[in-house]
């Protein structure tokens, strides 16, 4: 029997390469199934995700091989939009680690601000943009102040709370080790606190995407994805729309699957940082 079940771990796809597997074959078959109904139906509102893809490289993925296949349309409005959100995420990132260590390392500080910043979280997004457009005025001032404002909260919070839950056994071991502020920081209370802070990432990863959408679609904006939804949909241009999200959910995707990836190298090393 044992030599049965030895066998059968041999033959069989490591777990993670089955679940991958998995994923894959169900993405597979919702886009035949939808390659199907939308042939069989014939409907200008719901194209085939073939013609989808065939038009969405032709707009920005046919390019020449010394612009990385980009095409203008995608320098004009992909690149920009990446760009916002690239900046805005990483100003949150930063903003919400540095006050989320020093609010979460503080009892009183803690104690003050925590019904601020549940406050603050409760706030739809999208409704504060009316608020940087008063502020700013349109462009991309506004654009990435909308995003930084919004995803900062998760990240703050979360990393709080992962400092606020640092082990004190291993705080008194510090002490008796006479470790200095910064090493405690280095290597007990970022270590502690990385997979909170990285939970707190993915959700401002998503709101940084869903915001640099959301900016795009006002009146003033002259490049981006969602100035791309905007125009094509007054065009009529259907095609192009279904493009659009069918690129925008690539790039979440593509991004989240990043992050996944830093945060299993970082907090696992993080896991074993001992002092």
């Amino acid at each position: 029997m044992n030599q049965l079940r030895a066998a059968l771990r041999r033959t069989l796809a490591p777990a993670p390469v089955r679940h991958a597997l998995l994923r894959w074959t169900l993405l597979l078959l919702a886009v035949a199934v939808w390659q199907l109904v939308a042939r069989a139906h014939g409907s200008v509102y719901f194209p085939p995700p073939a013609e989808i893809a065939r038009h969405a490289r032709d707009l920005w993925f046919s390019g020449p091989v010394r612009h990385g296949f980009l095409t203008e349309a995608a320098v004009a409005d992909v690149l920009p939009s990446l760009g916002r959100m690239a900046a805005g995420f990483a100003l949150a990132a930063v903003a919400g680690i540095a006050l989320g260590v020093a609010v979460g390392r503080s009892r009183r500080a803690y104690a003050l601000c925590n019904p601020v910043l549940q406050f603050a979280r409760a706030v739809p997004p999208p409704a504060l943009v009316p608020v940087f457009v008063v502020i700013f005025d349109f462009g991309t001032p506004m654009q990435i102040a909308s995003i930084v404002f919004s995803a900062v909260w998760p990240v703050l919070i979360n990393t709080a709370e992962g400092a606020r839950n640092t082990d004190p056994l291993r705080l008194e071991v510090a002490a008796v080790l006479r470790l200095t502020p910064a090493e405690r920081l280095r290597f007990l209370i970022l270590p502690s606190a990385l997979p909170r802070i990285f939970a707190g990432l993915r959700l401002s990863l998503s709101l940084s995407l869903i915001l640099m959408v959301f900016s795009e679609l006002l009146p003033g904006t002259a490049n981006g994805i969602g100035f791309t939804l905007t125009d094509a949909q007054s065009r009529s241009d259907l095609l192009t729309v279904w493009a659009a999200l069918a690129l925008l959910g690539a790039l979440g995707h593509l991004l989240n699957t990043g992050l996944l990836a830093v945060e299993k190298r970082l907090v696992g090393k993080g896991r074993t940082t001992t002092v």
